[in-house]
């Protein structure tokens, strides 16, 4: 029971007994206490004012002494006003930490019947994944996990984008450059080899541009009739054609890529339940577009190619098929959304696709209602902000982006000399090193990235993530450390601290019950969480929870407590916060150390 819903249970019963007047739950308001205000819940009396007959200070007054009066749990009250401010008392907060102590899953909100698809990654395969990426997956991934803790089915699923005019770009850059060159022969990843190729044929088609607007070309035509561009489309014909040769190219270039993203995919933590690859659904979206056409929806162009006309809607005309017939995205994401609600009965289906892609979401739903589909209401645009450099936007076209392996890597450097230069080791082997500073570089990777509110542009300062004080990933990680070496030095003086220690007379400090409020606050803040689809606000949880266990730490000696009684609750309540800490930082795909 909520404290919400324990004071509205309380006040029903005063309410009966002082006005003989059975009022349903539903019309009693109650709310935390404002900050300028003595209290921890309050309730809104002037509702009740029709009952009681007289003023609201009167009805706060007569309401708040028959709870303290009748119910042990209630400390005191004042009432401001029409508003009955409560403080509970020492007996209200054990009980509560007892709850949550003996819980054994507490966090994990109750099944809600309902299943969830999340489409995160969704990489090109003529580049390796960057900065931008790494928020795209590990905000997906986290939202996956998140909607699971509130107790839905999820879905993780991923669809590559293998087919179409950026891959053939790298195809045709490796086929005139390439001289046979291989992962094997060049000592690189797949999906980087095949990512300088992409840059190659940017700065062949420019070169091209370039001459023939030297030749007195326009540079709009030019843009259009650069014989690399030409060649590329050539390709993209071909290949929806089934031309061999060009198929074969495509199917070793993206076996390339492949092995390069799962690498980068294990080495982040992010997996997937299902993998749809574009190829093998764009022509589900050319079905779609069929149908369409026949109904009236959609509208064929003497060229051949075939809009839907959305300016009635405030919109613009989309396209979605192109006059040689090749498809584009949005015939794509149609078809593989028609497919998946099909398949899996879906009651929501989040794309996690950055906010340069808000016009493309608000088109695909709106055709699909267009087309008679009334699930398209239940798709959701989990748009997020871009990731910038001090020195400004990445681009891949120019390589001037911040890869994701060289990222991984460079944190796990600064990691390790972070926490060499700080003594953080704890004589541990070097394997038990190793683990510590990948646990401890990727806890900072996700987390500096995982608090910032999806919506917003962030910018990342990896030296700043490896912080071990302050709104970072590493505090958190140490704080967990510390409350176990606690925990050991208890088990090593055979101290026991079982949740049974928590006795409702047990006397708490201030900050014991500012701990308890906070660890009770939990399962709303991962609702809250959930309906918000926003991983931050379980990360910024946490880091409130471990700031303010390294306060009461440091002013609470738990270890010298001479009171057995005492030393085993407060062994319990870090117990406690440290299990708590560890589901929530479980949600963002941290995981703490046991010793640092």
């Amino acid at each position: 029971m909520t404290p919400e819903q324990f004071i509205i249970a309380k006040a029903s019963e005063a309410i009966q007994a002082l006005y003989a007047v059975e009022i349903p739950e539903a019309q009693l308001q109650v709310q935390v206490t404002r900050k300028e205000f003595e209290g921890d819940y309050t309730l809104v009396v002037f509702p009740l004012l029709k009952i009681s007959k007289t003023t609201p200070e009167n009805t706060g007054n007569a309401i708040g002494e028959w709870l303290k009066a009748n119910s042990p749990e209630i400390a005191g009250y004042n009432t401001v006003k029409g508003f009955l401010n409560i403080s509970f008392s020492e007996v209200y907060w054990n009980n509560v930490f007892a709850e949550i102590a003996a819980a054994e899953d507490f966090g994990q909100l109750a099944p809600t019947g309902k299943t969830i698809m999340v489409e995160y990654s969704s990489p090109n395969t003529n580049k390796p994944l960057h900065l931008g990426h790494i928020r795209n997956n590990l905000l997906g991934w986290s939202v996956a996990k998140l909607l699971e803790v509130c107790g839905n089915k999820v879905m993780k699923v991923n669809l590559v984008n293998d087919r179409g005019i950026h891959i053939c770009k790298s195809m045709y850059a490796w086929k005139v450059l390439g001289n046979g060159e291989t992962p094997a022969s060049s000592g690189k990843k797949g999906d980087h080899l095949v990512g300088d190729y992409y840059v190659a044929f940017n700065n062949l088609y420019k070169k091209e541009v370039d001459e023939l607007v030297a030749g007195g070309m326009a540079k709009e035509d030019a843009e259009k009739n650069a014989p690399s561009l030409k060649a590329a489309q050539e390709m993209l014909f071909k290949w929806e054609n089934g031309d061999q040769e060009v198929v074969e190219l495509w199917k070793t270039m993206n076996g390339w890529v492949y092995e390069g993203f799962d690498k980068t995919y294990a080495d982040l933590g992010i997996s997937f339940d299902r993998t749809y690859y574009e190829s093998q659904t764009y022509l589900f979206g050319k079905a779609l577009v069929q149908k369409g056409l026949e109904s009236g929806i959609f509208e064929t162009q003497e060229d051949g190619s075939v809009w839907c006309d959305l300016t009635a809607d405030g919109l613009d005309r989309k396209l979605l098929l192109r006059g040689d017939g090749t498809s584009v995205y949005m015939t794509q994401d149609l078809g593989t959304a028609e497919q998946r609600f099909a398949e899996y009965s879906l009651d929501e289906h989040i794309y996690v696709v950055g906010n340069e892609q808000n016009y493309h979401f608000q088109v695909l739903k709106l055709i699909l209602g267009k087309l008679g589909f009334g699930w398209a209401d239940s798709i959701y645009h989990l748009s997020y902000g871009m990731v910038e450099l001090p020195e400004g936007k990445m681009k891949s076209r120019e390589g001037t982006v911040v890869d994701a392996d060289d990222l991984i890597a460079g944190m796990y450097n600064t990691a390790r000399e972070t926490s060499l230069e700080l003594g953080k080791i704890d004589n541990l082997s070097e394997e038990e090193q190793d683990a510590l500073f990948r646990m401890i570089s990727l806890g900072a990777l996700k987390y500096f990235i995982l608090k910032v509110d999806p919506r917003k542009t962030m910018l990342f300062d990896p030296k700043e993530s490896i912080d071990f004080n302050g709104n970072t990933g590493p505090f958190i990680q140490y704080t967990h450390a510390r409350i176990k070496s606690i925990l050991r030095k208890a088990d090593e003086r055979g101290v026991p601290h079982s949740a049974e220690a928590v006795k409702a007379s047990s006397a708490l400090t201030p900050k014991e019950v500012r701990i308890i409020k906070i660890l009770n606050t939990f399962p709303a803040k991962i609702a809250e969480a959930g309906a918000a689809h926003s991983p931050a606000l379980v990360a910024n949880y946490a880091y409130e929870l471990a700031k303010e266990f390294n306060q009461y730490y440091h002013d609470t000696p738990i270890l010298r407590e001479e009171n057995q009684e005492l030393l085993q609750y407060r062994l319990v309540l870090v117990e406690t916060i440290a299990k708590v800490l560890g589901k929530a930082m479980s949600v963002l795909g941290i995981t703490l150390p046991e010793r640092m």
